[in-house]
Order: structure tokens, then C-alpha cells, then sequence
């Protein structure tokens, strides 16, 4: 049996995930924007309360079924019995097979930065060691494709902003094979996107071996070990990369590609993989030196401008 044909009760709980909003703008005119919600959710494992996520409720099942995977309580969805969401009380419900474990790992707790989160249980580095990652070559020009075809899936962010959106990708390593987007989601935290992508790995049974994890957040130790612990071995965001999530990732073989938008990108490890085969052009030096005096003669020009 395949993980996605485990048999086991869940709902699929609905709401609202933007709502409008009278908002005046630097005229002083009113205008009606949409803004991004966002609520509480309280998670339970065999009766027992574990956290309460703020999220914005796109698939709740599945970022409680993948907090509880990335937090090392479930470690197989043949393990889980039920999942039931109550938006109307703000809980979360899971029945799980008993883990005598479970009472030791909630003892061990790491405050983190995790935004939506902020509370990881047990120890962060338990079983890394153990993680086997398929390693594999990444070309340029798959990666400017894949942030091509990433634009078409930020729903939420372009109609109400202040949210991060998380995809699990495949990166074929033929030229001429295209990039995908399996899964998308997004939420007001980076690390319950990454969640609700953790659960629906499992739910949809999403593993292939060319597989690269995008996120709008920061590479932190927390987000690489996430990603390591799906199996995944590329990391690509457009976002910025912190000393323990780089060391992490050259520890574990994870290639981080930071700063991805455009044209742009910084690979902080694993760059012997990569295979530089669409550079884009550089600007001429004259360019950049027009370019520079340009910029110095209008802040002269602010400068000796009469009072």
C-alpha cells in the first residue's frame, strides 16, 4: 500500500482566506483591499493539546498532518487513524497508533524563529544523521524556467499580500525535460507552509528524486532540516540564507540557492552540481559607469539646490 491509499477518517475543512478591508491611501483616498486572514489553531494528538498554530487556513488538514511529521510525533501515515478540522471551535484533532515516545519528545523544547510557529518540539537534530539524500545535477537554465512557472501560483499574495508561499518542484535533469510545480501553499508563516507541504507529500505520495523545495522565506536551520527530512536535496528561495542553515546544508549535501528572482541567484553549497548553461549577458562597463555617475550628480544637484 502506497502512502496516499492509507485508509484513515479526515475532513476537508473550508473557510475564508482573504477578507476585505477600507483602507486611505497617500491621497487620502478610500479604497477596498483584500487583506489575508488569519487564525488560530489548536492541535491535539490522542487527546492531548500540542501547539496552536496561527495560519491562514488554506489546508489544515495537511499542515497538521506535516507539523506533526517534521516534529518527528508521526513517522508514517499508516500511523494515522483520523484527522478532523473544527474551524467553528479552531481545532484541530488528530488520532494516531500510541508512540510511548511521544510524553519524551514534548519534555525537549527549542524556542526558534519560525514565524506562525515559534515552538519546535524535540531535539532538532534527532535522526538527521540518518537522512539519505538522492543527490543530483541542476541546470541554470531549469531553474529561470521554474521561477517562470512559480509566478502563476502565489493566488492569495497577489490579491492581499503578507503571506509566504512554499512549492514542492520537480527539476528533471534533461534539457529538454520541463520544470514542474506539484504542490503548492501558501500562509502567513513560511514554516506552516512548509508543513502543509510536508502533509501533502504523504497525503498525494509526491517523491521523485529530482525534487526541489522553493520557498519566499529565509533558509534557516530550521527550514533545511524540514526539507531534509522530505528527502529533498535542493533548496531554492528568494529569500536569504543564515550561518546555521548554511552550515547545516553543507553538513547534509542540501545545494541552497538564495536570492532567486529573475536573473539573480547566489548558491551558497553544493555548487559543484550545478551546471552553468544560460549566463545571462553583463552589462559594459561603460554602462555601469554612466550608470554610477548619473546616480553621484543627482545627489550633487540635491545638495547645492537652494533652500
Amino acid at each position: 500500500m502506497t502512502q496516499s491509499q492509507s485508509a484513515f477518517v479526515r475532513s476537508y475543512a473550508q473557510i475564508n482566506l482573504t477578507e476585505s478591508a477600507q483602507v486611505w491611501d497617500e491621497q487620502g483616498e478610500v479604497r477596498t483591499l483584500s487583506i489575508a486572514c488569519e487564525r488560530a489553531l489548536t492541535l491535539y494528538l490522542n487527546k492531548r493539546e500540542i501547539v496552536t498554530l496561527m495560519t491562514l487556513g488554506a489546508e489544515p488538514e495537511a499542515l497538521v498532518l506535516g507539523y506533526l511529521r517534521n516534529q518527528g510525533m508521526i513517522t508514517g501515515l499508516d500511523k494515522v487513524v483520523a484527522i478532523q478540522v473544527d474551524w467553528e471551535v479552531e481545532s484541530a484533532v488528530v488520532v494516531a497508533a500510541h508512540d510511548p515516545k511521544l510524553e519524551e519528545k514534548l519534555q525537549h523544547k527549542t524556542v526558534t524563529t519560525g514565524c506562525g510557529q515559534g515552538t519546535q518540539y524535540g531535539a532538532l537534530m534527532a535522526d538527521l544523521d540518518q537522512v539519505n539524500l538522492t543527490l543530483f545535477t541542476v541546470r541554470q537554465r531549469a531553474i529561470y524556467q521554474l521561477l517562470s512557472v512559480l509566478n502563476e501560483h502565489n493566488e492569495t499574495y497577489r490579491s492581499a499580500g503578507a503571506v509566504h508561499g512554499c512549492a514542492l518542484c520537480t527539476l528533471p535533469i534533461a534539457s529538454e525535460a520541463q520544470a514542474q510545480v506539484l504542490a503548492f501553499s501558501e500562509d502567513v508563516g513560511r514554516h506552516n507552509a512548509v508543513d502543509t507541504l510536508a502533509g501533502k507529500q504523504w497525503l498525494n505520495n509526491l517523491f521523485v528524486e529530482e525534487m526541489v523545495f522553493y520557498t519566499t522565506g529565509r533558509l534557516t536551520s530550521e527550514m533545511v532540516i524540514k526539507v531534509a527530512r522530505m528527502g529533498i536535496s535542493v533548496l531554492l528561495s528568494r529569500s536569504g540564507v543564515t550561518e546555521m542553515g548554511l552550515k547545516l546544508a553543507q553538513k547534509l549535501g542540501i545545494m541552497l540557492i538564495a536570492r532567486a528572482k529573475g536573473r539573480h541567484f547566489l548558491i551558497y553549497s553544493e555548487q559543484e552540481r550545478f551546471i552553468w548553461d544560460e549566463k545571462p549577458s553583463l552589462k559594459p562597463n561603460g554602462a555601469k559607469v554612466a550608470a554610477a555617475l548619473e546616480v553621484t550628480q543627482r545627489a550633487n544637484a540635491g545638495r547645492e539646490a537652494p533652500a
